[in-house]
């Protein structure tokens, strides 16, 4: 099946770019965290259905870690990279950076999504596996493995 081919991270890598605008901020003038959740998941949606060549589903934002606020009129850059796959299952990192106009980046958030590909009955249909290509993407897949390991225990144990 050429459609589960084995993919390399560069294949599905997704950039996407805001500006902050006053509706997308709290009351502290910041970034309001929801919305940026809202940038995170369209990002890692967009890197799991190029990955699978299906539609997905988010199943768990795994880690969602709030580092530093953006504010109004700031530009925000979201890029996402498929981690670690299973059988039907994605794992995607979004790191999400405050930019300057200097073009300067600061981490404001990084996050893990998983996704389950679907088909158009919306069962799970297997993903393709991933071509890691250097150290550091090897390190994120052993991560990857960890945290899915720890995902299905506790699926489990609250079952």
């Amino acid at each position: 099946m050429s459609e589960n081919k084995n993919k390399l991270v560069s294949e599905s890598q997704t950039e996407q770019i805001q500006i902050v605008l006053s509706g997308d901020i709290n009351g502290y003038g910041r970034l309001f965290g929801g919305r940026l959740a809202e940038w995170i998941d369209v990002v890692a949606v967009v890197v799991a259905r190029r990955h699978s060549g299906h539609e997905v589903t988010t199943v768990s934002i795994d880690n969602l870690h709030f580092k530093a606020p953006a504010y109004v009129n700031e530009t925000v850059v979201l890029i996402g990279r498929v981690t670690y796959v299973g059988r039907t299952s994605i794992e995607v990192k979004v790191e999400t950076y405050a930019e300057n106009l200097r073009g300067e980046r600061n981490m404001i958030n990084k996050a893990y999504v998983v996704l389950v590909a679907i088909d158009e009955n919306e069962k799970p249909v297997p993903v393709p596996g991933l071509i890691l290509e250097n150290d550091e993407q090897r390190d994120e897949w052993a991560a990857g493995a960890r945290r899915y390991d720890f995902i299905k225990r506790r699926r489990y144990e609250d079952a």
